[in-house]
């Protein structure tokens, strides 16, 4: 197995011990269920000669933490933007909610309960980041433009009752002390976090997390594990999520998917990718 997987390894134990709520005490138990919430069927995407993905199929169910792993270069990204509208599959369907929309746009994917953060962070970095999670309010606001602009009457009451829910999410992750602070001054930990309350803020049923921990040290990664793990647990939000640390992937994931060069090459729970020889062959390395 290669060093660096070796030690992601190693760390899972830290990280089960410290993925407790924020509010201490033991984890809850996951609302896990056999209801299948998206279903990705025989999907291929292709650009041009290049294929990004060849008929994968897998499905994520209600309530679960679903990894979707693999080396650089091997579709995950593109399965996500697959799955919130971003790109459109050249073959095959992608189910939501038991309906199939072949043709469903990123905005539609978001109104429909599909939030995405982006393995590049993408925020307003002149905003502060109060109004960057409020941005993530916009497609609940019913109030139309004029109201907005002249902010008065019903625009004005309907910004109190979302900026009430953007204060909730922001004791939620903590970060009370950088709510009126530009986001391009914060660290990146921070700014991440920031990233996952804007998606918050859209009271999504499945959450798409592009390389949540990329870039973080081991405290940052302990902080962003108990976040994630308490979105699940105390908001029921399905969550998807791309990531390299294997020691995240298996202590937060019930099922993991993996992908190479495209294609599908495993799927099962933590123990069961870890130990398949195509997986260790592919992505976590030849032990010696």
């Amino acid at each position: 197995m290669s060093a660096d997987h070796a030690h992601s390894f190693a760390a899972a134990d830290a990280l089960e011990e410290t993925a407790a709520p924020a509010g201490g005490g033991a984890p809850a138990a996951r609302a896990r269920s056999d209801e299948v919430l998206l279903s990705v069927e025989n999907v291929s995407l292709g650009f041009g000669g290049v294929k990004a993905l060849t008929d994968v199929s897998f499905d994520i169910r209600k309530g679960e933490i679903r990894a979707i792993i693999g080396p650089n270069g091997a579709g995950k990204t593109s399965m996500l933007n697959c799955i919130n509208g971003f790109y459109h599959p050249t073959e095959g369907r992608i189910t939501f909610k038991g309906q199939t929309r072949p043709k469903m746009r990123p905005h539609e994917a978001a109104a429909g309960g599909i939030a995405r953060t982006f393995q590049n962070v993408a925020l307003f970095k002149g905003m502060s980041t109060l109004d960057n999670i409020m941005t993530g309010r916009s497609l609940k606001m019913r109030t139309n433009v004029f109201w907005q602009l002249v902010r008065f009457g019903p625009a004005t009451r309907e910004e109190v009752e979302h900026r009430r829910k953007v204060e909730d999410i922001i004791d939620f992750l903590q970060i009370q002390h950088i709510r009126k602070t530009p986001v391009g001054k914060l660290p990146y930990g921070l700014q991440k976090r920031v990233e996952l309350g804007r998606a918050l803020a859209m009271e999504p049923e499945l959450l798409l997390l592009d390389e949540p921990m990329a870039g973080m040290n081991l405290e940052e990664k302990e902080d962003m594990s108990r976040f994630i793990l308490d979105v699940n647990q105390e908001f029921g939000t399905t969550i998807a999520l791309i990531e390299h640390d294997m020691g995240v992937v298996m202590d937060l994931s019930d099922r993991v998917v993996v992908l190479e060069y495209g294609r599908k090459i495993a799927d099962g729970t933590p123990d069961e990718v870890k130990a398949n020889q195509a997986v260790i062959d592919a992505y976590l390395g030849v032990p010696h």
